[in-house]
């Protein structure tokens, strides 16, 4: 009886064993499947707002644990034989990786979209029920002034007994005392829906970084999927004859002298050595390392912000026009930020209706956030004050954040004071992001740290050709 026990439940064991890999790996299809964008967005029209915020979790988690897996093979595989068909495996498996990224992202900005929603609606009724206090306190105003109008003599007069006077004072004393109560109603509820309109702000703020993040990994997607074409097109012979050019250009320092340091909308862009030499100048100001310095600045310079590619045109609504075309391009810089964009121009004489600034992004079609950013080291109007007086210190000039020396000066700057000389990841991340952040936008530090790694490689072979 106990070795036929024994047997049936060895065999269940082993039934189990072999079922429970097809049953997870059934569990993993189903939810790669279930959480991809197109059936997320019908799904938030079927499930209630708390299924919907949970699978937006749940699939938010699903995909960081598929990009970490995918991390952690790209990095074994890249450090195996240099062969074709290792680096195409390697590519896809970026792409693949990048593509979890980008879900990750959608997940968050449709998160943060709902939150942004219950703000909204919450300062609806905020502000609903100071009107209503309002006009009961206007009511009551006008009661306490009726009865302040009236003398004595119309007092004791309008009453019968000496007992209905009393009353009055008494109804008036209660008026004043409810007038007071609701004063206070209004100031507490006024406070409330001051933090609500913070909490608004840095809703919408996060959101457009998310969405700056989320513009940075479909452009770094695009580039690899043209480079992983490139290599499926080529045979082994092809590819290791690549390798051997490649070595042999990498030991060139002319093409790296050659190339224009990509800054759009500055006029006088310069090439990688001079740019080269200005963070070496602003290294000796600031203790930043020059590959950082000019990693956080292409990076800004190109994010999907359209730099210097705007004019602002209505200071009160915050509109402009597309250099190129003409065309109207909304929402070009916060009216908040106007006043001091105009104070910034005014001292550099330039004309603020000329003068080049980022324009908002866009996310799936539609304009969000805001432009406004001033050239190469993106500084919005109000950030770029705080640094003026630091910057003419070292000039002694009005700085100028469309001039390329200012820019630098003033990234080099900002990036000390973010501790950018002991902890350069950390100080991007704040350059990017203010002081805190999410995991999903460390995407953008990890880019700027690559690519500081290759221009270091760049300045490291200038410096052997002096």
């Amino acid at each position: 009886m106990f070795f036929r026990i024994s047997k049936s439940i060895i065999l269940f064991i082993l039934i189990l064993a072999l079922a429970l890999p097809n049953f997870f790996l059934l569990a993993e299809e189903d939810l790669e499947k279930e959480c991809q964008i197109e059936n997320i967005e019908k799904k938030e029209k079927e499930l209630s707002r708390e299924d919907y915020e949970s699978l937006l979790k749940k699939c938010e988690a699903y995909f960081v644990g598929k990009s970490e897996e995918i991390e952690k093979d790209i990095n074994k595989t890249e450090a195996e034989k240099k062969n074709l068909e290792n680096k195409i495996y390697t590519l896809k498996n970026k792409i693949k990786n990048l593509d979890y990224q980008i879900y990750q992202s959608n997940l968050i900005v449709k998160d943060l979209n709902l939150q942004i929603e219950d703000t909204q609606f919450s300062i609806g009724e905020t502000s609903l029920e100071i009107e209503d206090l309002k006009e009961r306190l206007a009511e009551l105003l006008r009661l306490i002034y009726e009865e302040d109008q009236k003398s004595l003599i119309e007092i004791f007069l309008s009453e019968e007994k000496i007992s209905d006077f009393f009353d009055n004072l008494v109804a008036l004393e209660i008026l004043n005392s409810e007038n007071q109560e609701i004063l206070d109603n209004i100031k507490s509820l006024k406070s409330y829906l001051e933090n609500q309109k913070i909490s608004l702000d840095e809703e919408k703020e996060d959101k457009e970084k998310m969405i700056a993040v989320y513009n940075l990994q479909k452009q770094e997607n695009a580039e690899i999927k043209k480079e992983e074409e490139y290599f499926l097109k080529l045979t082994e012979t092809e590819y290791q004859e690549y390798l051997k050019e490649k070595e042999e250009t990498d030991k060139s320092a002319a093409e790296i002298r050659a190339r224009i340091f990509e800054l759009v909308g500055i006029v006088e862009a310069p090439t990688f050595g001079e740019a080269y030499e200005l963070a070496k100048y602003v290294q000796g100001i600031t203790g930043i390392r020059p590959a950082f310095l000019l990693a956080v600045l292409t990076q800004e310079s190109n994010i999907g912000k359209n730099v210097g590619q705007c004019y602002l045109k209505n200071t009160k609504t915050g509109d402009g026009i597309y250099i190129k075309t003409g065309e109207t391009a909304p929402k070009t810089m916060s009216p908040r930020s106007i006043p001091k964009f105009l104070e910034i121009t005014k001292e550099l004489g330039r004309d603020p209706y000329k003068t080049p600034v980022s324009c908002c992004m866009y996310y799936k079609g539609k304009p969000y956030g805001w432009g406004g950013a001033m050239g190469p080291a993106q500084f919005i109007p109000s950030t770029w004050v705080l640094y003026q007086d630091k910057i003419r210190a070292v000039t002694g000039t009005a700085p100028d954040p469309w001039k390329i020396k200012d820019a630098f000066l003033a990234s080099g700057i900002y990036l000390k004071e973010l501790g950018g000389s002991s902890n350069e990841f950390k100080a991007a991340m704040h350059y990017f992001s203010g002081s805190t952040w999410t995991a999903y936008e460390e995407f953008y530090g990890r880019s700027v740290l690559a690519l500081a790694k290759k221009y270091e490689a760049d300045i490291a072979k200038i410096e052997s050709e002096k």
